[in-house]
Parts: C-alpha cells; sequence; structure tokens
C-alpha cells in the first residue's frame, strides 16, 4: 500500500543543491502538508552531509539519503537502480524531478522501469484531496496549456521547469534521516562516465535577472544579434532567446527561454523580432513588464505584450540605445 508521502529528488553539483530541488521541496510541502501528507527530500551522491544539512533548513519532513562512491557521478542506470528498489520498498504517491538535463533524463528511465506514468515539463502542480496529482504542461507545440491528471500507477512522476516556483523561506524541521540501499553490481551498469568538462558561463543568471532583453529568428545574423546584446548592456540587462538563436549559435543553451529552457521573473522583458509563440511565453509568464518589437503587426506576441513597438528593430534598437545614454548622463 502506498504512503502518504510526496518525494522530490534533489540533484546537486558537488554538493551545491540544484535551486529546482528546493522549488519543488517548497510546492511539495504545500501541496502535502494540508492534507496531512509528508514530504521527503531524496539526495544521492557521496558525502552528502552538506546536502543533508542544507534540506533539513527547508523543512524536509524526510531526507533519503543514497550516499555511495558509485554514486558519486551521476549516471541514470545506477541512480534509477537505486530508486527503483527504494520505491519498491517505501511505495511513494507521488515523484517530483526538476525538467532539468539530470531530472528529465533520470525521469524517463525510472518511469519505464516502474511501469508507471509521466508527465513531463509541468509549469504547474495541484494535488486532490485523495492524493492524484494534476500537472498543468503546455502541449501542441505550446500553443495550449492542459491540466493533466496524473495516471493513479505509482508513483505520480511529473518533471517541473526549473524557476517555476519560488524557492521556499528556510523553515529548519527535525528531519529524519533515512539511508537507501545501495545495492548496484557491475552487471547493472553498461556504460561509465569517463571525464566530465565543464564551461565557465560568465554571465550572471538569466532566472534573476531584472531585466531580460530576449530575441528570436527574426534577428536574423550574429551580427544582428549583437545589437540586441548592446541593448541589454545599456540596460545592465540579461540576454535571453528563443529556440532558433540557440540552434544558430547566436546564443548559449542557458540562455534559451520557454518550454525547453529557463523561467524568468524579470521586472523588464523586451522581446524583439520573435513571434511570442505559447512555448516560449510560458517561460516569461510572471515578468512584470513586457516590451514587444517586431515589424509584423500579426504577430502573437502582440496580443500579449503590455507595449508593443511595430517597426524593424535595426531602426528601433540605436534610438532606444541613445535615449537611455542620454537619460544615464542627464
Amino acid at each position: 500500500m502506498a504512503q502518504n508521502k510526496i518525494w522530490v529528488f534533489c540533484e546537486h553539483d558537488q554538493g551545491q543543491l540544484a535551486e529546482v530541488g528546493l522549488e519543488l521541496l517548497g510546492k511539495a510541502l504545500e501541496l502535502a502538508h494540508p492534507t496531512a501528507r509528508k514530504v521527503a527530500a531524496v539526495v544521492m551522491g557521496h558525502q552528502l552531509d552538506p546536502c543533508c544539512e542544507t534540506l533539513a533548513k527547508f523543512g524536509a519532513d524526510e531526507i533519503l539519503v543514497a550516499d555511495h562512491p558509485v554514486l558519486r557521478t551521476y549516471c541514470n542506470q545506477p541512480y534509477a537502480k537505486v530508486l527503483q528498489d527504494a520505491i519498491g520498498k517505501y511505495h511513494p504517491e507521488g515523484f517530483l524531478l526538476g525538467a532539468t538535463a539530470m531530472g528529465t533524463d533520470l525521469a524517463a528511465r525510472l518511469a519505464a522501469r516502474l511501469r508507471t506514468g509521466l508527465s513531463a515539463h509541468c509549469i504547474g502542480l495541484e494535488l486532490s484531496s485523495e492524493g492524484q496529482l494534476r500537472a498543468v504542461v503546455p502541449g501542441w507545440g505550446g500553443n495550449v496549456l492542459a491540466t493533466i491528471l496524473c495516471p493513479r500507477t505509482q508513483p505520480q512522476m511529473v518533471t517541473v521547469m526549473p524557476g517555476v516556483f519560488e524557492i521556499p523561506k528556510e523553515n529548519v524541521s527535525h528531519s529524519q534521516i533515512i539511508p537507501l540501499r545501495v545495492d548496484v553490481h557491475p552487471e547493472d551498469v553498461t556504460y561509465r562516465v569517463v571525464d566530465i568538462r565543464r564551461e565557465e558561463v560568465r554571465e550572471s543568471s538569466i532566472e534573476k535577472a531584472e531585466v531580460i532583453i530576449a530575441g528570436g529568428w527574426g534577428m536574423g545574423s550574429k551580427q544582428d544579434w549583437q545589437s540586441l546584446e548592446e541593448l541589454a548592456s545599456v540596460l545592465n540587462g540579461a540576454v535571453g532567446a528563443t529556440r532558433p538563436p540557440v540552434d544558430e549559435g547566436w546564443a548559449k543553451d542557458h540562455q534559451m527561454i520557454g518550454q525547453s529552457g529557463r523561467t524568468v521573473h524579470p521586472k523588464l522583458y523586451i522581446g524583439i523580432a520573435l513571434s511570442g509563440q505559447m512555448h516560449h511565453m510560458v517561460g516569461i509568464k510572471d515578468a512584470e513588464v513586457v516590451v514587444a518589437i517586431n515589424q509584423d503587426p500579426k504577430a502573437p506576441i502582440f496580443e500579449q505584450c503590455d507595449l508593443g513597438l511595430l517597426g524593424d528593430f535595426k531602426d528601433i534598437i540605436p534610438h532606444l540605445i541613445k535615449a537611455i545614454q542620454a537619460h544615464k548622463v542627464a
């Protein structure tokens, strides 16, 4: 019989917890406690005491710890094996993971092993009094939002976009630490990670930026993309993008906003030469002010912005930069 518990997978990088795990922990506590359910944070790796200390500060009822040298570097086969065994023993009702590279990779393999359902890339969650998860998911290329009743197979699994929920305030609890058995044999792992190379990201986190200037396919070229970066510079803002500029190499993966990228909460968002399809706009749903610059009067973004400028960005951006610089001097 399933326990009245929701598990949250809290991934980390060298002992530094990813914010999405804390975001999901806060949301799980919000959903679970009114229905007398408990929330367990799941952390895996090696030498995890710092992670456990942090998780206890954010109110987890339980912390499930899989600590073993074989888990030091993420590899989905041993991770999925340990989680499959743990779920088979404890039978949680729900399992929440971040829609990150690690989370989506692990969730798919684990759901297949468990023969349970998985609602992916959610941007909202609800929980019925009976414990059934309802997941808000963009569908049909991001053009509609659908509320999906998660299958009643156990556990009900979802992955949630980073930045969708807020990190909760610290709420120190007497979390119960529960070690998970790590029973991984050589035949359980058919590949291994031989090297990890890290790309240094010098830009500030786009999720925390108060001003974001984002461009789309209509920017046309890497050379024209530089004008967008110049505008972001004078506004002390971060640069965002839709998928095409990332695919073309004008922008980096970590700058992509939307269903398959980041969720942001800026005070000011300026979208330039992008259509404003829902798969991008779900990533800026909490922006305070949205400004659109586009030469297509039928662009969907004009139906969702607070201020729209109809025209060629090549004409508009230089005037904006000049006006902003003049204002700073004044």
